[in-house]
């Protein structure tokens, strides 16, 4: 006789390689507080609509108490013949209550019950993302603060462009991860949404109250629709597709933290506290960090790649495929917020070389635009001032020299157009100071995008990303 849940069916045993082979509780028991809180609201829900009554839930309900605390203080034991933790916790409760802990699984299946710890999971975890996120966006907005001034060269294709302010270029960050921020809230609007009540597939018989359960966890409103409960994972790969590109700003970041602070670029010094050294090299410190986030973001976006090839085949409602759906989102998890988390710390300890960024910025042509647009000024046509810039640039590289070192005689030769007052405009200060397009380069735009960022953190409100589960 087996000693499953579904023994009434089964006559032999459950060979130990199968036990072995399904469970899943080295993975899930990081659920088990989400799983006891959503059996503490169900049994209160329960004893509510009188298919249980109040002194069977109460002891329901201290008794998963109990298991929680032998849960948190690790003093629970683990058995792969138990497969989850949902079944854990039920046999546990079980040993701690007796027969009444075999009314728990009234009216629900596991298949309802995963999906609620997921969500309830997710939920949590999301938030704490966003809390993540805007403290990246406020160290980011003080970086930019203290570089309001200081000029380096932005680039396109890795080569020198034109100048920018450093202070606009970690704004750009500040901007990429206010968009991940968003679609992380976003897809918490999905995920807030409670599963419980769906059982296996198609509803139960018994006289339930959702809507009163949804209230008891903090979730706003519950599915609409009992088969797409249990087979729904839309809001994992929402999840997975905002953390991968999260993952991607991060990488992006830390790219130009490890160029920046080679002997080539000289832009930048990483603190002794977040570099490495060599084994066989003295000179050497290594940008590990940044270079270890870069080489992470493959997983978070492996992790969601697996997800959707889970998902891409499976018909309504449950398959036990989806099972492994919790290691590549939890592995997705904790490495987002590791690499939030280590970034949060790091940033503010980098040394930035002004002068090294100033001197970049003022050789390499960086200017030739400006001579362009100053033409344009003039009356010429821009086509036509681009292929006289491009010939003076010609003949200053034949020479030596930036456009900005030729004389004015020289520069003469290309276009009767040009004047004295040419020079002014090829000044990195003047350069900057007139981009003043919306989203520009300028020090006023720096500065208006960094008073708008201090009230837009200001007006965040990570307390209203989550419910607050009352069970």
């Amino acid at each position: 006789m087996s000693d499953k849940p579904w023994d009434g069916r089964f006559a032999e045993r459950t060979d130990t390689s199968v036990e072995a082979f399904t469970s899943s509780i080295q993975c899930d028991r990081r659920l088990y507080p989400y799983d006891i809180q959503g059996s503490v609201a169900h049994c209160r829900m329960l004893a509510k609509v009188g298919v249980i009554t109040a002194e069977e839930a109460e002891t329901l309900v201290e008794g998963l108490w109990r298991i929680k605390r032998e849960l948190d203080q690790g003093n629970f034991e683990f058995d792969d013949s138990l497969e989850d933790i949902h079944m854990h916790i039920e046999a546990r409760l079980l040993q701690e209550v007796g027969k009444v802990a075999q009314k728990l699984h009234t009216a629900r299946s596991r298949n309802d019950q995963v999906a609620l710890d997921i969500r309830m999971f997710l939920r949590d975890v999301t938030a704490q993302i966003i809390q993540g996120l805007k403290a990246l966006r406020t160290i980011l907005v003080g970086m930019a603060e203290q570089h309001v001034e200081t000029v380096m060269p932005g680039y396109t294709h890795l080569q020198r462009a034109q100048p920018v302010l450093l202070g606009h270029h970690w704004m750009a960050y500040y901007e990429m991860f206010s968009r991940d921020a968003m679609r992380f809230a976003d897809g918490l609007k999905r995920t807030n949404v409670m599963p419980l009540g769906a059982a296996a597939l198609a509803g139960t018989t018994y006289p339930i109250d959702r809507s009163y359960t949804a209230e008891l966890l903090g979730f706003p409103k519950v599915t609409a629709n009992s088969m797409d409960s249990v087979a729904d994972r839309d809001f994992i790969l929402e999840f997975l597709s905002a953390a991968g590109i999260c993952m991607v700003h991060l990488s992006r970041l830390s790219e130009e933290l490890v160029l920046w602070s080679s002997s080539e670029f000289g832009f930048i010094e990483l603190s002794d506290a977040f570099s490495t050294g060599s084994s066989i090299m003295p000179q050497k410190k290594n940008p590990d960090i940044p270079e270890l986030i870069r080489g992470k973001t493959g997983r978070v976006v492996g992790s969601l790649m697996a997800e959707l090839t889970l998902m891409k085949s499976l018909p309504l409602a449950y398959n036990r495929d989806m099972q492994e759906d919790k290691p590549p989102l939890f592995d997705a998890v904790d490495t987002l917020q590791s690499c939030l988390n280590i970034t949060i710390k790091m940033l503010p300890t980098i040394q930035v070389k002004i002068d090294r960024m100033r001197q970049a910025a003022s050789v390499g042509f960086l200017n030739a635009t400006d001579m362009a647009d100053y033409l344009v000024g003039r009356g010429v046509p821009f086509r036509k001032a681009h292929s006289i810039v491009g010939q003076a640039v010609a003949f200053a590289l034949a020479q030596g020299k930036e456009l900005d070192q030729l004389t004015l005689k020289e520069l003469q030769g290309f276009s009767k157009e040009i004047e004295e007052d040419l020079f002014e405009n090829l000044t990195l200060e003047h350069m900057i100071a007139r981009r003043q397009s919306a989203g520009g380069t300028s020090g006023d735009n720096v500065r208006a995008a960094i008073a708008t960022a201090h009230r837009e953190l200001a007006t965040d409100d990570p307390d209203q990303t989550a419910g607050g589960a009352t069970a």
